[in-house]
């Protein structure tokens, strides 16, 4: 091994300045932050209730980027520790002059059904696809599987799904008196968001006579407990209908216009539908082209692809077959009726996934008052 002399007479080098002390910190502070948050953990927080009543909104998570292995950066221009903007001053945090390819990393672990999975959002094309808004869902069907609802029944390749967490409905019970007994019974079952209908013609209420009851969400078993009270006269699903899903919304996005045989699906009854695998060959037709539309044009990153005739276009001349490059996943949130997943805008690509949820560290009600803010039994609880 060699060894440098030194100099006995040299003078000592002159120490750092304050200021370069605490510069030198927080540059390496930042640095190891941004590690620890690309490949390790990142902290979230709920902030909307579709995933009620298996997450909370004031519930604060971590997610692992461990268990799918972390993703390279596509947008390397960017502001550590911002997603999409900077903090405060509200101004863009990146910009799109580079974009690279991705490279996954290994993981202990594939995405599997019922996984909490936070994700980017695909449909924001706007956005590079690593700054799109994170979302956080239920991976309902995998790569390879068929999905299918029945009557909110969910069914993978035929059969009834094991599905996980505390997925919730939302109902309109009719009672003989809306009174504190009522609601303290909601209160007891978690049902605390709820719209009490006083013999007013509302949504949810018979126009001509009003009805009292209540509009709210609960899980099944929550709802079994009110069939059997005396005071309810009626418990019925209240599904929201008239929607436009996917893929007719996908049909109306390419072509401006419904097809000539719209699917028709709604929340509780959609299907059956293939989630595409990486390697799967796809015959193309106009019955199902617009399905495929944008993982050929956007997610797989194909040049010269256009919509003409009912058909995709690949370099001017219709694709009539397509082979996958990645594996896709669809997405849905545990609040059944109140949530914005995969029924509207579809399938999740592989290099969209982030992470999956692991933890809750801290859960805050934000309808609290001071004493009762903090969700002492929700701290530290493992997700399912």
């Amino acid at each position: 091994m060699l060894l440098r002399k030194t100099d006995p007479t040299a003078p000592p080098k002159a120490p750092k300045s304050k200021t370069r002390e605490w510069v030198d910190s927080l540059l390496f502070a930042v640095i190891a932050a941004t590690l620890i948050r690309w490949a390790t953990f990142e902290a979230y927080v709920i902030p909307s209730p579709s995933m009620e009543h298996s997450l909370l909104v004031g519930d604060y998570l971590f997610v692992s980027k461990l268990h799918y292995g972390p993703i390279t950066p596509q947008t390397p221009l960017q502001v550590p520790l911002t997603h999409q903007t900077v903090p405060v001053l509200n101004v863009k945090s990146y910009s799109d002059l580079i974009q690279l390819p991705t490279y996954r990393f290994p993981g202990f672990s594939s995405v599997k059904r019922n996984d909490v999975v936070v994700f980017h959002v695909p449909h924001e094309q706007q956005y590079p696809a690593d700054l799109r808004t994170n979302y956080i869902k239920r991976c309902i069907a995998v790569a390879g599987d068929t999905l299918e609802i029945r009557k909110g029944q969910i069914f993978i390749n035929g059969k009834p799904g094991e599905i996980g967490g505390q997925p919730q409905t939302s109902y309109f019970m009719q009672v003989t008196e809306a009174n504190d007994e009522v609601r303290q019974a909601l209160h007891d079952h978690g049902v605390v968001d709820y719209e009490q209908l006083d013999g007013m013609p509302m949504a949810g209420s018979d126009p001509t006579t009003g009805t009292v009851g209540y509009n709210f969400s609960c899980p099944a078993d929550v709802a079994e407990f009110f069939r059997q009270q005396p005071y309810v006269k009626k418990l019925e699903v209240t599904e929201p209908t008239g929607l436009t899903l996917f893929p007719d919304a996908a049909d109306f996005h390419v072509s401006g216009a419904m097809s000539a045989t719209p699917r028709k699906w709604q929340l509780d009854d959609y299907g059956p539908l293939p989630i595409p695998k990486k390697g799967q060959t796809i015959a193309l037709s106009p019955a199902n082209a617009a399905i495929y539309y944008k993982i050929v044009s956007q997610y797989e990153h194909n040049a010269d692809v256009s919509w003409k005739d009912g058909m995709i276009q690949l370099k001017g001349q219709p694709l009539t077959s397509y082979t996958i490059k990645q594996d896709y996943y669809w997405m849905m949130g545990d609040n059944r009726h109140n949530s914005e997943d995969s029924r509207f805008w579809g399938f999740v690509p592989a290099d969209h996934v982030v992470g999956k949820a692991v933890l809750i560290w801290l859960s805050l009600d934000p309808f609290g008052d001071a004493a009762h803010k903090v969700r002492w039994n929700r701290i530290f609880r493992t997700i399912e």
